[in-house]
């Protein structure tokens, strides 16, 4: 038989695998009478672990939320893969906490595995963004991911881009996301009836929080397509960009990457490279694709020569027509 210690330490791992277990599936897998799993379980409450009894021939054993964070139990490879998400999925907002809860972890691991954490060393590169991410206080992303979970109507006040006054919002919460250096709140607007994505850091929720809603199908089922494909100016069931197309810049791929967000820039020479990229219209591609000091080579898609052809028309036209009069609109 195990020691105590040890088998406290076993009891313990068990009951954070699964969310109940009876009395007889304990004592079998400890190797232990079904008595000496009672006592087992009560030291465990005396050291501060909340289990809960389910009396009844149904009836077992379960690890309930406490008022405190009680000491966990990982195997092997739940330490590893806790270490390299801290490592590699903390947004900016939170990676402070998440670098001090990374290094909290390492400084109680056994050498063996301090080794291959330290051999698992994850550098996570995000697309530039300009700016520093706002401060976002985690009592409000609580709040949010409280209501989403409870599925709660959230009332709001919300601040759109370029607007000083805050607006009045109702909202089905549905997911809170990670987008590059901002969260957002995914939701469906009772007022506008579509789904919209609010920054957290422009939205005050208010409270008490509303009635409780049935959840809607997000378009294509995939948060992710769905966010993507939004920002890109799609109606959210494709992650791509509406208008792509391919051109040469005579210019090198190291002053190209910068400015290209998540288009594809390959070197073709020391000074030509080669872009793949997207927008949302085919005039704001060609403009995109322009605003580099050098020569461009469009390769297609015939949309998008359209496009820089009409662009170039209208940049002539600029430069040589005369301006309207003030009490004369430009047609």
């Amino acid at each position: 038989m195990q020691k105590t210690s040890s088998r406290l330490l076993a009891l313990l791992s068990l009951l954070q695998t699964r969310p109940e277990w009876s009395g007889d599936d304990l004592a079998e897998r400890l190797q232990v009478t079904v008595r000496t799993v009672r006592r087992d379980i009560d030291r465990l409450r005396a050291l501060g672990y909340p289990v809960a009894t389910d009396k009844g021939p149904g009836g077992g054993y379960r690890l309930r939320p406490g008022s405190q964070m009680p000491p966990l139990l990982f195997d092997d490879e739940q330490v590893i893969a806790l270490a390299v998400a801290l490592q590699s999925t903390a947004h900016p907002a939170i990676a402070e906490d998440a670098d001090r809860a990374l290094a909290t972890i390492r400084n109680v691991l056994p050498p063996r595995l301090r080794q291959r954490i330290d051999a698992l060393h994850v550098t996570t590169v995000r697309p530039p963004d300009p700016g520093a991410p706002p401060a976002q206080a985690l009592d409000l992303l609580t709040t949010v991911s409280t209501a989403i979970q409870r599925r709660e109507v959230l009332r709001l006040d919300y601040t759109p881009y370029q607007e000083a006054a805050p607006q009045r919002r109702c909202v089905e919460p549905h997911h809170l996301v990670a987008w590059r250096t901002h969260w957002y709140l995914l939701a469906w607007d009772l007022d506008r009836d579509d789904w919209r994505t609010f920054r957290t850091d422009r939205m005050t929720p208010r409270t008490p929080t509303g009635p409780r809603f049935t959840v809607r199908q997000l378009p294509g089922g995939d948060v992710s397509t769905f966010v993507t494909s939004r920002f890109r100016g799609s109606d959210g069931t494709e992650a791509a960009w509406p208008c792509q197309g391919e051109a040469i810049l005579d210019l090198p791929a190291s002053e190209v990457v910068p400015h290209t967000a998540d288009g594809i820039v390959e070197p073709l020479g020391p000074a030509r490279c080669r872009v793949i990229t997207g927008s949302w219209s085919w005039a704001a591609l060609a403009a995109r694709l322009g605003r580099f000091d050098a020569n461009l080579h469009v390769i297609g898609p015939p949309a998008l020569h359209e496009a820089c052809a009409a662009l170039a028309r209208r940049y002539a036209a600029a430069t040589t027509a005369e301006p309207g009069r003030p009490d004369e609109p430009n047609r």
